[in-house]
C-alpha cells in the first residue's frame, strides 16, 4: 500500500499518477523553463553487459550457449554488489540470495538434459522482502521484529517461481510493512533496509511499498521482480521507476505466505521493462491454491500464457475510456496525458472521453476503515503462526516503542495504533464500510462506467513524476489513479508513458475482473506505439 493522503488518509501508495510523453514531444512545455541536470555525487555505475535485456534474449542466450543461469546469476549479483552497495547505493535489494549459484547450477544441469521448464528457467528475479520463503533468506517486511524468524513454508508464489525455473536472486526493500504503520512515512525506507533511492535522479522517492522491486528493476539488477500491492504498491513504484506493473485481479495470484494488511484488496503482481516480460511473470505466478480461498475463483478464468494476448496492433478497435476525474493534479501531466489521449486515437483506438466512474471519490475513508480491521485481524494470524515473531499486532507496537531509536527514527506508528483499536469483523462499522467499498467500487464504479460506455479499459495517469525523499515531512503525491481498481480487487496495467523533466510516469488501463487478457493486448499495443522505457541515468538530481 502507499500512505493515507488526506486530512483522514494520505492516499496509500501514491496512487493517481501521471502518464506523459517525452518532453521532447512537447517544445512548448519544455521550453517554458530550463532543464538543469545535476551528475550524481559518486562517478555514474558503468554500462553492464545485461542492461535492458528481456527474458527471451536471456532463453536465446543460454540456448545458444552463449551465457548459462550461473553465468547471468553471477553477473547480476555482482552489479548488486557494484551500484547497489556501493556506486549510487540504491538500497533497492535487502538481502541476496545465498543458494542462488546452487540453484542456477541445478537448472543448468536440467537444460544440459534436455529438459527447459519454460520462459521462466533460469531466470533471476528478485521478490519482496514481505514474501515468505523457507530457505536461507530473511523475510521481515523490512522490520527489525521479524529478523531471526523463520517462515515455515514458501509463499505460494515463491513456490510456483521455484516450479517454473527462476533463480531467486534476493529481497528488494520496501516501505516497512508495505507503507501501512504511519500516515507521515518515506515510501521506501525499512528499519532494516534505509532509504531506497530513485535511480532516475537519487534524491527522488522510488514511490512505495513495492519500492525496492521497482527501483532494482528500473537499474537492471534483476530481469524481473515481485511486488505486492493493497492500494498503488505496484502500480506506483513501477510508474515512478519507469517499468509496466500489473496488479492482478484479486485471486489470481495466491496471497498465502505474503505478509498481509488487507485480504480484500492484498495480491502480488509482476514488474518489468517490458509488457512481455510482464506477462510471462504473471503467468509463472498465477494459480489455485488450497492455503488462499480467493484463488478459487480463478479456476477457468486463469491464463497459462499471457503472452498470447499481446498483439502490436491492441489499441485498434479498443474502446478505452478517459477517466478524467483522475486528472488535474498538474498541469504538466494532464498535457503530456491529453497528447497520449490523441495517439491512441490515432492507432485505432476508440476514446469515450470523458469515462468517470459515477463514485468516484465517494469510498477513501470507508477504504481506510477497512484496512485498519483487516491489517489487525489479518497480520495478528499471519504473526501467531510465524515461529520467533511477535505474536500480534500489540507485541509488533510494543516492540516498535522499546525500539524506537531504530524503528521510528523518522516517523511513528499511529495507523498500527488506530488498527489495534479495532475489534473483529463482526462489527458493525467494517460490514457497513466493506458492503460501501465493494458496491461503490465495482457495482457502482468500474462496472457501472464500462456498461454505460461498453468500454474494454478505462485509462488514466498512473501518478506524477517522482517527489523528493523527505524524512521530515514524508510522502507528497499530490495525485493518482490505483484506488477503484484497488478497493475492487479488479486488474490494473501500468506502462510507461514518457518523461516530464527527465523522471518516468506512466500511463494505467483498468478494468473488470478476469480481464488481464484484454488489459495486456491493449498495453502491449501502447508500448509498441510509445516506445517510451528508457533506462535510468543514476543522476544526483533533476533540477528546473
Amino acid at each position: 500500500m502507499n500512505n493515507p493522503l488526506s486530512p483522514q488518509r494520505r492516499r496509500f501508495l501514491q496512487t493517481s499518477l501521471l502518464s506523459g510523453v517525452t518532453a521532447a514531444a512537447l517544445p512548448a512545455l519544455a521550453g517554458a523553463r530550463e532543464l538543469v541536470v545535476s551528475p550524481a555525487p559518486q562517478a555514474r555505475p558503468n554500462a553492464f553487459e545485461l542492461d535492458e535485456t528481456t527474458i527471451a534474449d536471456l532463453q536465446a542466450a543460454m540456448a545458444s550457449g552463449k551465457y548459462s543461469a550461473r553465468s547471468i546469476t553471477q553477473k547480476y549479483l555482482e552489479r548488486i554488489e557494484e551500484i547497489d552497495k556501493h556506486g549510487p547505493a540504491l538500497a533497492s535489494v535487502i538481502e541476496v540470495n545465498p543458494d542462488a549459484l546452487a540453484i542456477a547450477d541445478g537448472l543448468d544441469k536440467e537444460r544440459t538434459q534436455k529438459h527447459v521448464r519454460g520462459p521462466m528457467h533460469g531466470i533471476p528475479v528478485l521478490i519482496k522482502d514481505n514474501i515468505d520463503t523457507a530457505d536461507r533468506m530473511q523475510t521481515t517486511a523490512g522490520s527489525l521484529a521479524l529478523l531471526g524468524s523463520k517462515p515455515v513454508k514458501d509463499s505460494f508464489v515463491a513456490e510456483r517461481l521455484r516450479e517454473a525455473g527462476a533463480v531467486i536472486l534476493g529481497k528488494t526493500n520496501l516501505s516497512e510493512w508495505a507503507n501501512i504503520r504511519s500516515s507521515h512515512s518515506s515510501s521506501g525506507w525499512s528499519g532494516r533496509g534505509g532509504q531506497t533511492k530513485n535511480p532516475y535522479a537519487l534524491d527522488r522517492n522510488p514511490c512505495g511499498s513495492s519500492s525496492g522491486s521497482g527501483a532494482a528493476t528500473a537499474a537492471n539488477l534483476c530481469t524481473v521482480a515481485v511486488g505486492t500491492e493493497t492500494d498503488g504498491s505496484v502500480v506506483c513504484p513501477a510508474s515512478a521507476n519507469g517499468l509496466v506493473g500489473i496488479k492482478p485481479t484479486l485471486g489470481l495470484v495466491s496471497r498465502s505466505g505474503i505478509i498481509p494488511i488487507s485480504h480484500s484488496q492484498d495480491t502480488a503482481g509482476p514488474m518489468a521493462r517490458t509488457v512481455r516480460d510482464a506477462a510471462i511473470l504473471l503467468g509463472a505466478m498465477a494459480g489455485v491454491d488450497a492455503r488462499d480461498s480467493a484463488t478459487a475463483a480463478s479456476t477457468g478464468k486463469a491464463a497459462t500464457d499471457y503472452t498470447s494476448f499481446l498483439d502490436p496492433n491492441g489499441l485498434k478497435g479498443a474502446r478505452i475510456g478517459v477517466a478524467r476525474k483522475y486528472f488535474g493534479f498538474s498541469d504538466p501531466v494532464d498535457a503530456l496525458m491529453n497528447q497520449l489521449v490523441e495517439q491512441i486515437k490515432r492507432a485505432g483506438a476508440e476514446v469515450v472521453d470523458p469515462a468517470d466512474l459515477p463514485s468516484h471519490g465517494k469510498f477513501g475513508e470507508s477504504e481506510f476503515m477497512v484496512l485498519l480491521y483487516e491489517l489487525k485481524t489479518d497480520l495478528n494470524a499471519y504473526l501467531a503462526a510465524r515461529p520467533g515473531a511477535p505474536g500480534s499486532l500489540k507485541e509488533l507496537i510494543d516492540f516498535n516503542s522499546h525500539n524506537k531509536d531504530k524503528e521510528m527514527p523518522y516517523f511513528d506508528q499511529d495507523i498500527f495504533i488506530k488498527a489495534e483499536a479495532k475489534g473483529p469483523l463482526t462489527t458493525k462499522e467494517y460490514t457497513d464500510a466493506l458492503e460501501k467499498d465493494l458496491r461503490l467500487s465495482r457495482t457502482e464504479g468500474i462496472d457501472a462506467v464500462m456498461d454505460q460506455f461498453k468500454l474494454d479499459a478505462i485509462m488514466a495517469p498512473t501518478a506524477g513524476p517522482a517527489w523528493f525523499t523527505d524524512w521530515v515531512n514524508g510522502d507528497c503525491s499530490n495525485g493518482g489513479s490505483s484506488n477503484a481498481a484497488a478497493v475492487a480487487g479488479y486488474p490494473d496495467i501500468t506502462v510507461p508513458a514518457g518523461f516530464i523533466f527527465g523522471l518516468p510516469v506512466g500511463v494505467s488501463f483498468f478494468g473488470r475482473a478476469w480481464s488481464e487478457g484484454t488489459l495486456l493486448k491493449i498495453a502491449y499495443g501502447f508500448e509498441q506505439l510509445a516506445k517510451a522505457r528508457k533506462g535510468p541515468e543514476f543522476l544526483g538530481s533533476v533540477k528546473l
